[in-house]
């Protein structure tokens, strides 16, 4: 019995905590619930206000816009109303000077069709006159030949030889004069601009050859040169086409052959052969060809900086080659890249002197002579080469038309051309600039007098100044004064059509009188 009593009291205990618990918790509950919603309807509120914050808001900026875009509107419509005015005004005005323009034209026409009846008028009474004075003229001939005795035809003849006659003379005396008067003038301006231009720019004398020496440390390598019964000599001479000479010379073997480039390769080969002092055909065959490899670069960075010395722009990277050969290559001892260097810098100058572009005169003078790089390689005269070079790599016409005329290959069509023609003789033509061997100078000396001496009425004719200037001592029975002009430029116009030369040649024809007398 105390147990189940202890038992139900205990359920009842039970029941009374958790009722209590189930009362704590729905109040906890409810509070929590009343504040959520509280709280929820606190949220909404701000979400509303904030909502109706935004639609007006966005109604202002609406409105904002709105008004901008029609302001901006306005103003448009209002400036394409003052442009369409303004063109309107502007084809009224135009229409006002049509008018005009039609109303003077008309004009003009009216007097123009009353100066054609008056000119009408005027050449028939010409034409009258004319009629008049032919018969008038029949009728003094007429009289004239009865008073002469000679007929029209005769007289007409008789007239025409004495004015033949001096016509000659006078044209002779006109030419002297002319002559006289140009040189004076013309030559002073040229000398003082050729001696201008030479005496600015100074160049070296060079003189090529056709062979190189290559120093060695001991005689006994010319044997390691040779090889084994010639082998490594007739490698390396495959290899660069090259003659190689071993002879007597002590400490020294020469490379001799034509083409500049390729001995240089040769020479510069067999130095480092000399230097590694493995020689044997396939170290030849490297070395030749590392060699050859460099010297093309070498070849391409010579013609590069040649360009930027004279500042030379816009040149295309494919003409660097040909220029940079140049450098390796010679005419009559002449090297020709300092010669192109040279004939530049004197078209430059005299081109300045002239008031023309001495950029494009330098630019012509020092491509004048790029045929030369490749005349080996292509048909045809160096000048025609150069021009076609100068064309594929973008060059102007002007430096196409100097580069193809500068020894008159092609028409000249600009002064840069004779520029550029007058460059290079003074830069071929200064003393020491060329060989010239013994035989060929006194075979020109010779030409020159035989052309003198081929026409009537010379006595004898005198080659000076080193063919420079040809004296013609003429007889003055056979020769006048005024006959002695025209034979000057008969001679010179004989020597230009016969002989090559640089520069000019003056022809000085001498008459004199000589009386001589003895007193006893």
């Amino acid at each position: 019995m105390p147990q189940v009593s202890a038992y139900v009291f205990g359920c009842i205990i039970a029941v009374v905590f958790f009722l209590l618990g189930w009362f704590t918790f729905k109040r906890s509950y409810e509070k929590q619930h009343g504040q959520a919603s509280a709280r929820c309807d606190r949220l909404l509120d701000d979400a509303r206000k904030e909502a109706s914050a935004l639609v007006k808001s966005a109604q202002l900026e609406a409105k904002e816009e709105f008004f901008q875009a029609r302001q901006k509107f306005e103003k448009d419509t209002e400036r394409d109303r003052l442009e369409s005015r303004r063109r309107q005004e502007a084809l009224d005005l135009r229409e006002d000077n049509l008018n005009k323009k039609v109303a003077f034209i008309d004009a003009k026409e009216t007097r123009l069709d009353a100066q054609e009846e008056d000119l009408k008028v005027r050449w028939d009474e010409v034409e009258r006159a004319r009629v008049q004075a032919e018969r008038f003229l029949e009728e003094q001939n007429l009289k004239l030949e009865q008073i002469a005795g000679m007929t029209a035809d005769r007289a007409r003849q008789q007239l025409m030889e004495n004015m033949v006659g001096e016509a000659r003379m006078a044209a002779a005396q006109s030419i002297k004069q002319v002559r006289e008067e140009t040189e004076r003038s013309s030559r002073r301006e040229a000398i003082k601009i050729l001696s201008l231009a030479v005496q600015r720019y100074a160049s070296e004398h060079v003189a090529e050859s056709t062979v190189s020496v290559v120093d060695l440390p001991s005689d006994d390598m010319k044997g390691r040169i040779i090889g084994r019964e010639g082998r490594n000599i007739r490698a390396f001479e495959l290899a660069t086409g090259i003659d190689v000479i071993i002879d007597d010379t002590p400490g020294a073997v020469i490379v001799s052959g034509f083409d500049p480039v390729r001995r240089e390769v040769a020479r510069q080969s067999l130095e480092i052969l000399i230097r590694d002092g493995r020689i044997h055909p396939g170290r030849i065959e490297e070395v030749v060809k590392k060699t050859d490899q460099e010297m093309q670069e070498r070849i391409r960075e010579i013609g590069e900086q040649a360009c930027i010395e004279l500042n030379l722009q816009n040149i295309r990277p494919e003409m660097f080659p040909y220029i940079g050969r140049l450098h390796y290559r010679s005419s009559y001892g002449q090297n020709l890249l300092n010669h192109s260097k040279e004939v530049a810098a004197v078209a430059a100058i005299i081109a300045a002197e002239l008031g023309l572009d001495s950029r494009l005169a330098r630019r012509c003078g020092f491509l004048h002579d790029i045929g030369k790089a490749a005349d080996h390689e292509i048909e045809g005269p160096h000048a025609v080469i150069g021009a076609r070079l100068c064309k594929k790599f973008g060059e102007n016409d002007s430096v196409i038309n100097a580069v193809g005329g500068h020894h008159q290959d092609v028409e000249a069509a600009t002064p840069y051309t004779f520029i550029t023609a007058a460059a290079d003789a003074v830069s071929a033509s200064r003393p020491g600039a060329r060989r010239e061997s013994l035989d060929s100078y006194v075979q020109r000396l010779e030409n020159l007098e035989q052309i003198a001496d081929s026409f009537e009425g010379v006595e004898k004719s005198f080659a000076i100044q080193a063919g420079r200037e040809v004296r013609v001592l003429v007889n003055h029975t056979k020769v006048s004064d005024a006959d002695a002009a025209v034979l000057a430029e008969e001679v010179s116009r004989r020597i230009e059509g016969e002989l090559e030369y640089p520069g000019q040649i003056k022809v000085m024809v001498i008459r004199e009188t000589r009386a001589t007398a003895f007193a006893k």
